[in-house]
């Protein structure tokens, strides 16, 4: 369905860097890389002094048409057109000093803003906040999307950004993907599983997210055992996390790795830690990148 809106066009670049050897490549999604689909309804919203600190709130503010409004925003929505409005969380935490002085006529908030002190601190200054659901799969998307649209009174700009989640239809392709999260300064080797939001996008992507099929929690301890029984074709990170192990040549010495096709291939995708599990208006053209490398990969 495309909707009678003025809907800018999704434009986004991939880059594959292939190491020396034919048969290692790495292949990265940068948050940059992927263009916020905004919207044009022409609608006037009701609040102009916007602090979006739920996660990527500030994001679909902007996809919205409402970038202008924001005065504050969270440290999630990283699109290039936001970097000259502040953020209002410093190490993941509301400052609410920061909130008051801008002065906001409407806080977003969801499940994981904190410290509650913080929070505690905007009530009683009867800063109005809306408090918008979390996501964790594609079908969460428009729920978020729909309560701030509502929250600004623009349902045909909510409408609009409806019919982009709705788009994202792919073809089975037989390859198997684990998405790894992996912290290794903090000693921190998780396997996704079903509900690590990883597992939406490759299904909707058309892969098989072998953890998702096989585990039992969102997040596994990743032990060799787990994951040659796995046997993935292709390796899904965050970037910080593959920096995190040493690149490549550090996530190939973690037990089990070099045992799977993806570790003796070094088959490995990495998207933007910001990007990769925000699911807001970036999430689908984001995943469109995704299938065509992890596609790529799959080849080498």
């Amino acid at each position: 369905m495309r909707s009678r809106l003025l809907i800018s066009s999704v434009v986004f670049t991939v880059s594959v860097a292939l190491s020396p050897t034919a048969h290692a490549a790495l292949s990265d999604i940068n948050a940059s890389q992927i263009s916020l689909p905004i919207v044009h309804s022409g609608e006037v919203p009701r609040f102009k002094r916007i602090v979006a600190l739920a996660n990527g709130s500030a994001e679909i503010v902007a996809a919205l048409g409402y970038a202008g409004d924001l005065v504050g925003r969270d440290i999630a929505s990283t699109m290039p057109e936001l970097k000259k409005i502040p953020i209002d969380e410093s190490a993941m935490q509301v400052s609410p000093e920061a909130v008051l002085s801008q002065h906001p006529d409407l806080v977003f908030i969801d499940s994981n803003t904190t410290p509650l002190t913080a929070l505690s601190t905007l009530r009683a200054a009867k800063v109005p906040s809306i408090t918008i659901p979390s996501a964790f799969t594609l079908a969460d998307i428009y729920a978020k999307e729909a309560v701030i649209a509502k929250a600004l009174g623009v349902p045909k700009a909510g409408k609009a950004l409806e019919a982009q989640v709705s788009a994202l239809t792919s073809k089975k392709t037989g390859t198997k993907v684990a998405f790894l999260y992996l912290r290794g300064s903090a000693s921190i080797y998780l396997i996704g599983g079903p509900g690590s939001g990883a597992d939406s996008i490759l299904q909707a992507d058309g892969f098989t997210d072998v953890g998702a099929a096989h585990l039992k929690n969102p997040f596994n301890a990743l032990t060799a055992e787990e994951l040659i029984k796995l046997q993935p074709d292709v390796l899904l990170l965050m970037t910080k996390g593959l920096i995190s192990v040493g690149g490549i040549n550090g996530l190939v010495q973690l037990p089990g790795i070099a045992q799977t096709p993806a570790g003796q291939h070094k088959r490995i995708v990495t998207v933007d830690d910001s990007l990769l599990l925000s699911f807001g208006p970036r999430t689908i053209p984001m995943a469109r990148a995704l299938r065509t490398l992890l596609i790529a990969a799959s080849k080498l």
